[in-house]
């Protein structure tokens, strides 16, 4: 006749001791990325797992997903407004269906080097556009360097504007950067990016853009003559999580994550400017392509040749986010 109360009793007290153990569980964070984990972005996100658990012992679990183990290009945007992740690194050229204010960053000639990048996207309008597609679902937390961008190609001369006059060059997929060339009087071929180097070996196009490491990992210096030192647009990436997510989380969690996220930053974008560095090193090395670089003058005639692109970007990025991108180049 004691058999139902001890029954009770045992499972009040094992539903007692399973409830703490339910409410101790730690917050899974899923970031998805598409590249390989020895990359400066695949590093920074395995150190911001390392650092946010650090932080935040027993009460966050990070799972880093690299080389679109999860989701690709195409869809991981769409994962994470519907949460299957959390956080993802896009370059920054994907964020223009959601604000077409990110354009600014492929205006180009618009920053004078990575320096002035930096500056810009630390101070407030920069950290404004982090903010600017929160009505849409999704909130930047921090962007990260690929680096900036040279142009080459195979041609002997690369110093001005009219050097590039009915060349063909790739470029991605972007309203700005084939402004960028129609401008220059080239014409622009949009390509996928695995297609580069045989279409630059066998003159499908006469040039490309790119940052010095992908240009040295790509081998694209084998089949080029001339890469001028441009550094004429950046190409970079946003952390960016889902906005309804990132609110609902505990007030202590969200400052842990904020904190790991900036150290991880730093991390990896002076890993990107070394690469970058040692990428351009090798490529000068190897001496099968020859690097221009450019005077104060030739800078200031591709500046002038760019023109009428920042003119006609300008209603959809904002004046006042191009003249806070150019201060922060004094």
């Amino acid at each position: 006749m004691f058999a139902r109360p001890l029954l009770a009793a045992a499972c009040v007290a094992a539903f007692a001791l399973s409830a703490p153990a339910a409410a101790q569980q730690p917050i899974v964070i899923k970031f998805s990325h598409v590249v390989a984990e020895h990359t400066p972005k695949g590093q920074g996100a395995l150190k911001f797992k390392e650092l946010a658990e650090k932080k935040l012992p027993g009460k966050v679990q990070v799972q880093v997903f690299p080389s679109s183990q999860l989701f690709g290009d195409a869809k991981e945007l769409e994962a994470l407004l519907l949460g299957d992740v959390q956080l993802i690194a896009p370059s920054l050229s994907k964020f223009d269906r959601y604000t077409k204010k990110i354009q600014l960053f492929d205006l180009p000639f618009l920053f004078d080097n990575i320096e002035a990048v930096d500056r810009f996207q630390s101070g407030p309008k920069g950290q404004e556009l982090l903010q600017s597609m929160k009505n849409r679902g999704l909130l930047g937390l921090a962007y990260w360097h690929n680096g900036m961008k040279q142009l080459s190609t195979n041609r002997d001369r690369l110093e001005r504007p009219e050097d590039v006059k009915g060349l063909k060059f790739r470029i991605q997929a972007s309203d700005v950067l084939e402004a960028q060339f129609r401008a220059l009087g080239a014409n622009p071929q949009k390509m996928a990016f695995a297609e580069v180097y045989q279409a630059l070996q066998t003159g499908v196009v006469d040039g490309q853009e790119n940052t010095w490491s992908n240009i040295y990992s790509q081998k694209f210096h084998e089949v080029q003559k001339t890469i001028a030192e441009t550094n004429h647009g950046v190409i970079d990436y946003m952390v960016v999580t889902n906005a309804k997510w990132w609110d609902g989380l505990p007030a202590d969690v969200k400052k842990g994550l904020s904190e790991a996220m900036a150290e991880a930053t730093a991390y990896a974008n002076k890993m990107a400017e070394d690469i970058n560095q040692g990428d351009r090193k090798r490529i000068a090395d190897a001496g099968k392509a020859r690097i221009q670089k450019l005077t104060k003058d030739d800078v200031a005639a591709w500046r002038k040749a760019m023109e009428p692109v920042w003119k006609k970007f300008e209603g959809d990025i904002g004046r006042d986010l191009i003249d806070a991108a150019l201060q922060s180049n004094k």
